[in-house]
């Protein structure tokens, strides 16, 4: 399995030096297909480990070498194969392969073509790093991996300065983030005397329950969750990343970027579950975070914008899960979601494909019959998200309302409320983009077509993903055996016991039943809206109300720049008159004092041999009197 494990990793990196090196003087379909292969062969790859591993055995440790030691602690670069890193690894190389397929045909026209699959082989392989490193310090080095990934892809397009600064934007929240995250790693190297996940769950028993110390150790953890998962107030940066070209928000939104808080979570469920405080705290941002996004949602315009609030939110719902103890619930939502919003965004990416890189929705329409495909895919998404029952999203969503009621009732009317906005804003975009009449320009509708087979490929595959990948997981009123196979899967990782509080079966079926008639009353009225009705999106200046707080995303873009940007530049201009002021004048006065020391001193050392003796002599003399009072 040890050279499995490394060709896993390997193979991606070896991708981005290829391309990275070569590519510019290489053919387009040879510099595409070669990034799609090789993380299509580690996919392949850790299929096949997947298929063999025993789920009974401990995590299987691959060491590459010794890193270092330090303070008694020693640290190596060894990747650790677990149910968890598994279950991450197929769905980054797996999601990612049909991610870089996709990109052949989108990118094919960009100069900058060899590089983008450079920037993507790069980004798989940190995510990877990330997921599969043995330790909190591997972890961290592809967390930052990542971190950098996205300044590259989210800025591709540099020369626009508005793509340019929300790569800028997403990078610097994240460092903030990443802060918390680095204190948290050396508290737990501090108090544990180890930075391996193993020896830290095997030390974590000296921690007490909810005592400060765990608290801290965890809220700081959490806190770089925030940033690379984007909870509140951390989140702004996700919906700018839209800049970037629409796989790279796939990439992100989907199958890597933003995961990475889930999974540190609950890798380190050992830590979490020990501070129900910071559970506590992590259930409030996350509903929070889940109800500000899906209200934000509602009346964006921009395809993109809509579907990159909609990971926002569901990002929240995950949370909410972790919140309440239910990591399982968290990472099948995770793997769900995977599916359908990479679906969704690579559908989205079509239809700009198709719409001359248009993406206001207000100028869509009609596009079902132009866009076939296209079409039918994107709806399958938008049911999955929605709620349709038993596809794959209904399924894990359904699982995290059913704990949010165990937890308390009012947990579940809100998360209710949301997943009823979530139906809501994914129909209104529905119905947009491919239904009524066509309202772009005449140029855009004699360019309309559908995307090549190697962007409609994956759609079609992931569609199929998003309509079985609940079964994965299912509900245990199924029964006969066949439910919560993941649950099954994972349950090894937990270092703690989790016993979480039951729904009884007449209860879990009103719950259901509710939000089955949800589901399809929301359907209903939007149809009856956006159809019927023929309603159309307004103009951004004409909104009023509740409307206009949606579409100006709560003004949180004006607060942050009115509180903390101006704050942070007030800082900066302070610091540079300090600098000025005061720093270059001491300085300047330090330079002046050695100048007037060396002139005075020149008059000494003058050359002149007579006026030497004449010092030395009078030196002499002075020693000499001195000496004799002395004696």
């Amino acid at each position: 399995m040890e050279n499995l494990v490394y060709a896993i990793i390997l193979l991606p990196l070896l991708g981005f030096l290829i391309n990275g090196l070569f590519g510019k003087n290489l053919p387009k379909m040879f510099v595409g297909a070669f990034a799609t292969l090789v993380v299509f062969a580690s996919f392949c790859i850790a299929v096949s480990i997947f298929l063999n591993f025993d789920a009974a055995a401990p995590p299987v440790i691959v060491k590459a070498f010794e890193w270092f030691r330090i303070s008694g602690i020693q640290v190596n670069f060894a990747f650790q194969i677990d149910q968890l890193s598994l279950m991450m690894i197929m769905i980054i190389t797996g999601i990612g392969s049909l991610i870089h397929l996709y990109s052949i045909g989108y990118m094919s026209h960009d100069k900058g073509f060899y590089k983008f699959f450079t920037y993507l082989n790069l980004f798989i392989f940190s995510m990877l790093l990330l997921v599969m490193g043995s330790n909190y310090l591997i972890l961290f080095i592809g967390w930052e991996g990542v971190g950098l990934c996205s300044y590259l892809l989210i800025g591709f397009w540099y020369s626009n300065p508005q793509y340019d600064a929300a790569a800028r934007k997403a990078f610097i929240m994240n460092r903030i983030g990443d802060l918390g995250m680095i204190v948290g790693i050396i508290m737990i190297a501090q108090q544990t005397n180890a930075v391996d996940f193993l020896s830290v769950a095997q030390n974590s028993g000296q921690f007490e329950l909810d005592s400060t110390m765990i608290i801290f150790i965890t809220g700081s953890l959490f806190i770089g969750a925030m940033g690379k998962s984007a909870q509140i107030p951390l989140f702004t940066w996700l919906p700018d990343a839209m800049a970037g070209p629409t796989p790279v928000s796939a990439l992100i939104h989907a199958a890597t970027m933003v995961t990475a808080g889930i999974y540190l979570v609950v890798r380190s469920n050992f830590l979490f579950s020990l501070a129900p405080t910071t559970l506590e705290a992590i259930l409030f941002i996350g509903l929070t975070t889940a109800l500000v996004a899906a209200f934000i949602g509602l009346r964006q315009n921009d395809i993109k914008k809509v579907l990159a609030y909609s990971t926002v939110s569901q990002l929240g719902f995950m949370f909410v899960a972790v919140g309440v103890g239910a990591y399982t619930t968290a990472m099948f939502h995770l793997m769900t979601h995977a599916f359908f919003k990479a679906l969704l965004f690579l559908g989205s990416g079509s239809v700009i494909h198709a719409m001359s890189d248009e993406q206001d929705m207000r100028l869509m329409g009609g596009l079902k019959k132009k866009i076939p495909i296209t079409h039918i895919t994107f709806l399958i998404g938008t049911l999955a998200i929605s709620g349709f029952p038993f596809l794959s999203g209904m399924i894990s969503k359904d699982e995290i309302l059913t704990n949010a009621w165990a937890k308390h009732p009012a947990i579940w009317v809100a998360l209710f409320a949301i997943a009823a906005m979530t139906a809501i804003y994914m129909f209104r975009a529905y119905y947009l983009t491919f239904h009524g009449e066509f309202r772009g320009t005449p140029e855009q509708e004699k360019h309309l077509h559908e995307s090549p087979k190697t962007m409609t490929i994956p759609l079609m595959i992931l569609a199929g993903l998003s309509i079985v990948g609940g079964f994965i997981n299912l509900p245990h009123f199924i029964g006969h055996g066949n439910y919560s196979r993941l649950a099954d899967w994972l349950k090894s990782i937990y270092k703690i016991d989790i016993s979480l509080p039951e729904v009884d079966f007449g209860t879990e079926m009103i719950l259901l039943s509710l939000t089955i008639i949800m589901f399809f009353t929301v359907w209903f009225i939007v149809k009856k809206i956006y159809v019927d009705k023929k309603k159309m999106a307004l103009p951004d200046e004409k909104y009023t109300g509740w409307e206009r707080l949606s579409n100006k995303k709560l003004f949180l873009d004006e607060l942050y720049n009115a509180t903390f940007i101006k704050f942070t530049e007030g800082l900066g201009v302070g610091g540079n008159m300090f600098d000025k002021g005061v720093l270059n004048k001491f300085v300047d006065y330090i330079g002046i004092g050695a100048e007037d020391s060396g002139r005075a001193a020149k008059r000494l050392q003058n050359g002149n041999v007579e006026n030497y003796v004449l010092i030395m002599s009078l030196a002499i003399g002075i020693i000499l009197i001195v000496n004799f009072i002395l004696q």
